[in-house]
């Protein structure tokens, strides 16, 4: 574009430049796959949202519903009281006849596997995903966590990644647990260790009815 005989203007665009997290400058085509994994986190974020809020209602047949929508892997007779919160439900398997109680956290980061007739008490957090203290940008490490038939986790428990309950294990209320727990086996404490074992021969029950609208 020419302004009278002696002024020429030339448009040059703007350079644009693409950092990551941790300030370091990254590649426009690296960048473009960041842009689209945000918005496909946003797009889960809201689901989840969703998910955590029908988790309080009443009707259990409501909350089952949006919970297979999900991808939580449920069988048959297994039950999630009212206030559950998760992420990632895909990665999430729950056996037969288990009950999840009131409030509990359930982290399907990894894969996060519960037995049948497992009993899970009011406001257990289960996590298979912890931060990396020792790296410098705080990397995330995922570790799959394996609770096996008949175990049974007292309230307010804490279960760390990569750690696997054996069958009929005790889990005292308030013990975080930070490593594998045998067969059998009761644990307390933090972090928890074993305080006896189970006096059972063999595990075959059914646990008992689930309260209505919880």
């Amino acid at each position: 574009m020419k302004l009278g005989d002696n002024c020429e203007i030339n448009f040059v665009p703007p350079k644009v430049t693409f950092y990551n997290r941790m300030g370091n400058q990254i590649e426009p085509r690296l960048a473009g796959k960041k842009i689209i994994n945000r918005i496909k986190s946003w797009l889960s974020d809201f689901w989840l949202m969703i998910l955590n809020l029908i988790t309080w209602c009443p009707i259990w047949i409501v909350r089952k519903i949006f919970f297979l929508i999900s991808g939580i892997k449920l069988a048959r007779k297994a039950k999630l009281h009212i206030g559950c919160w998760f992420f990632n439900p895909r990665g999430i398997e729950i056996g037969t006849g288990s009950i999840i109680g009131y409030r509990t956290f359930l982290d399907g980061r990894a894969k996060l596997k519960i037995g049948k007739n497992v009993a899970i008490a009011s406001e257990v957090m289960i996590y298979n995903s912890e931060h990396n203290v020792h790296s410098e940008d705080m990397s995330p490490v995922e570790e799959p966590v394996i609770i096996e038939d008949y175990v049974f986790i007292g309230p307010r428990a804490i279960i760390l990644p990569g750690v696997k309950i054996g069958k009929g294990a005790v889990i005292a209320a308030g013990a975080v647990v930070t490593k594998d727990v045998p067969e059998k086996t009761i644990v307390a404490g933090v972090p928890a260790k074993e305080i006896g074992k189970r006096k059972i021969n063999k595990l075959n029950y059914f646990l008992g009815r689930t309260r209505l609208f919880q």
